[in-house]
Order: C-alpha cells, then sequence, then structure tokens
C-alpha cells in the first residue's frame, strides 16, 4: 500500500498545478457563489478539481506513513 499512496500522493500534486494552471485561464467566478453552484463556471470547476487534487495528495500521504491501516 505505500508504492500506491505515493503514487496517489503524485498524482494529487500534478492534479493541483494542472488545475491551478487552468484556473488561471479563465475569469473567477463571482463572489458569494457555493461549491455546487461554482461548477456553472470552467473556473470553478477547475477549482473543485484542485481541491480534489489537494484531497488525493492528503490521502496518498496517509497510505504512505500507516500502509497497514495502524
Amino acid at each position: 500500500m505505500r508504492n500506491a499512496g505515493i503514487i496517489a500522493f503524485v498524482l494529487g500534486v500534478l492534479l493541483f498545478i494542472y488545475a491551478g494552471d487552468q484556473e488561471n485561464n479563465y475569469e473567477p467566478v463571482p463572489a458569494g457563489e457555493t461549491a455546487f453552484e461554482s461548477l456553472d463556471y470552467p473556473a470553478g470547476r477547475w477549482q473543485i478539481a484542485r481541491y480534489g487534487g489537494a484531497a488525493l495528495a492528503g490521502f496518498g500521504v496517509l497510505m504512505a506513513m500507516f500502509p497497514k491501516g495502524r
């Protein structure tokens, strides 16, 4: 499971960086929008992808640190 954790971490970091770069290509989401409402805008979708990449990287760190579920 340690290898899967390292792979998840690397993929999460790459997704975070790529989504952040793509988010800058669109105009920002208007203030006051919820997360679900922001999905109507391209920048909002990339912002949610950034959060997903950060979550995947965090999960990968946990899997790498605790490979046997301690």
